[in-house]
């Protein structure tokens, strides 16, 4: 899929949101008009006329804007993914963003904060660590599990939910993928948040990544019953629009969701690349199921 960013007409949004059966959410840092990142009050009067009622990937110094509007953070940021729990060298940095997005989002009644496994690869040169070796598989099982323990009586206490995410490492194109990432596999992620045995600890099932890692979603999502905390989407190849010329059929998706229950939110964590308002109206209309 091309990154041909093609300037539409102007289209209104109006209310797309029919059933609501899909909570979703807008997400900040992916919509643009022509490579402009849309200003954060243009995304959530965007919500609003949609009937959309979040966005995501929220830092809590925005909470106040959407407090205004009367929406929610559906996902609050933390650390970032490159320095991750699978390395005690990071757990001070990690558990400190971590904790101060549990204490944002609880005083503001907000459900989820993402978290991150890191790079397997710890000479990845970043500010404040210190050059090392790759981390195993089982090691950084550990550690995730070892740090997450820290965290996750916390965010019980303050009945927040911590979301761990995988993410894809076939794509090394900018935001499309992250080689080097530890935790690109669900059973990787699985087997920490089993380990660390917490409510407060569940998965972000983006759903762009997993079908480049391990596929099988549907069958995948039936399996995971109460232990989502988020669902991102995307289409693939590419990370662009979620409509027909990708491969993933996202309406089915969206009923295995709630067949298992599931009530939290979907972020449309796609970077468009035609008229970014009109395929958001088309990728509301179609989860809208």
């Amino acid at each position: 899929m091309s990154m041909e960013f093609q300037k539409g007409a102007a289209v209104p949004a109006g209310r797309v949101v029919r059933k609501g059966r899909i909570k979703q959410a807008l997400t900040r840092w992916c919509l643009h008009d022509l490579g402009e990142k849309w200003p954060m009050e243009k995304i959530c009067r965007t919500a609003v006329e949609m009937g959309v009622p979040a966005i995501e990937v929220v830092p809590p110094e925005e909470f106040p804007l959407l407090r205004k509007f009367g929406l929610v953070s559906a996902l609050t940021t933390s650390h970032m993914f490159v320095r991750g729990m699978n390395n005690p060298l990071h757990w001070d940095e990690c558990l400190n963003k971590i904790g101060s997005s549990i204490d944002a989002n609880a005083e503001a009644g907000f459900p989820n904060v993402v978290t991150f496994t890191g790079f397997s690869d710890t000479t990845v040169p970043e500010p404040g660590t210190r050059a090392g070796s790759m981390v195993s598989r089982e090691e950084g099982i550990r550690n995730c599990v070892e740090g997450y323990k820290k965290i996750v009586g916390h965010a019980e206490r303050k009945k927040v939910t911590i979301c761990l995410e995988p993410l894809n490492t076939r794509d090394g194109a900018d935001m499309k993928g992250h080689p080097g990432y530890q935790g690109d596999h669900l059973d990787f992620c699985l087997e920490v948040i089993d380990k660390v045995g917490s409510p407060a600890l569940k998965l972000l099932f983006d759903i762009y990544h997993v079908q480049i890692m391990d596929g099988d979603l549907i069958r995948r999502i039936g399996t995971l019953k109460g232990k989502i905390g988020h669902v991102q989407v995307a289409g693939n190849p590419g990370r662009g629009e979620i409509g027909a010329d990708q491969e993933i059929n996202f309406p089915p998706l969206m009923r295995a969701l709630l067949d298992i229950g599931y009530d939290g939110y979907v972020g449309l964590e796609f970077i468009p690349v035609r008229d970014t308002m009109q395929s958001l109206i088309e990728a509301v209309a179609l989860l809208d199921v």
